[in-house]
C-alpha cells in the first residue's frame, strides 16, 4: 500500500470573472493510484452562463496532460461523482485530449502521475458562486 493524502483538493474557489483555460495546481504522488474517485460541486450564486472542468492527468511528471473527466455545467448548482479505475481493461485506442474531451463525460482506464484542473467559465458569475473539485486516490 502506497501512502497518499485521503483527499486531494483541486479546486476550491469563489467564481467571478471569466476564465479561459485556466490551469490549476497539480498534484503529484499517484504513480500507483489503482482508484481515483473525483467530486465536484458547483455553488451557483447569480450571473454568469457556463461553466467547464477537465480533470486532467499525465503520465510524463507534468510535460503531457490528457483528460479523464469532464463537468459542464450553466446556472444552476450541481453536484457530481465519478469513479474511475486504472484497472479497468482498454480494449480500444483512446486518443486523448487536452481541454476538449465531451460534456459530462469520464475515460476509464488511465490514471497517471499527476492531476489537475483546466477551468474555463463564461460570463461573470457573482461572488457566492464556488466551484469545489476534490479526489480521493487508492493504491
Amino acid at each position: 500500500m502506497i501512502n497518499m493524502p485521503a483527499t486531494l483538493s483541486l479546486m476550491n474557489e469563489t467564481i467571478t470573472t471569466a476564465q479561459t483555460a485556466s490551469v490549476k495546481a497539480s498534484i503529484g504522488g499517484l504513480a500507483r493510484a489503482k482508484s481515483l474517485a473525483i467530486y465536484i460541486n458547483f455553488v451557483y450564486g447569480s450571473g454568469g452562463t457556463s461553466v467547464d472542468a477537465y480533470i486532467q492527468t499525465s503520465f510524463d511528471g507534468g510535460t503531457t496532460w490528457i483528460d479523464i473527466a469532464e463537468y459542464s455545467g450553466t446556472t444552476a448548482s450541481q453536484k457530481r461523482a465519478y469513479n474511475l479505475s486504472a484497472l479497468t481493461p482498454v480494449t480500444s485506442i483512446y486518443t486523448p485530449s487536452d481541454g476538449a474531451m465531451s460534456a459530462n463525460t469520464c475515460k476509464d482506464g488511465f490514471i497517471g502521475d499527476q492531476l489537475r484542473v483546466k477551468f474555463t467559465s463564461v460570463g461573470t458569475y457573482a461572488g457566492t458562486t464556488t466551484f469545489s473539485v476534490y479526489a480521493i486516490a487508492k493504491g
